[in-house]
């Protein structure tokens, strides 16, 4: 099991590689490589909709194992405030992977041939 030291530090390592990505796509990109990103970009996608409901349901956990408090308000009602809105980005992750999975669809059988001179 990972510390929660770790954790962030996955969390922060995600953020660089979709900035990696961010740099590394900033140029033609043909169907195959496309192809090879989205199918993995589709399970990234279910996996961070899997990601958010444990973070949900593990909030929600932490106010029985825990002596929390919240400045704000009740912290129950943070929680479920929380929850919400990670129920929310669970679902629209899930339709991000939806949506790469059927970019994948359209160009399956496209492929390339190497630019003229090459």
């Amino acid at each position: 099991m990972s510390s929660d030291e770790e954790l962030v530090k996955l969390a922060d390592d995600v953020y660089e590689c979709v900035r990696a990505l961010n740099h590394g796509t900033f140029r033609t990109t043909p169907a195959p490589l496309v192809y090879a990103l989205t199918g993995n970009l589709k399970a990234a996608s279910w996996g961070l909709a899997q990601l958010a409901e444990q973070m949900g349901s593990g909030l929600r956990r932490s106010l029985d194992e825990y002596d929390v408090y919240d400045n704000n308000r009740n912290p129950a009602e943070s929680v479920d405030q929380a929850q919400a809105h990670l129920q929310h980005a669970a679902h629209l992750t899930r339709e991000l992977g939806q949506a790469f999975e059927q970019a994948q669809a359209a160009i399956n059988q496209q492929g390339y041939n190497s630019p003229k001179g090459e």
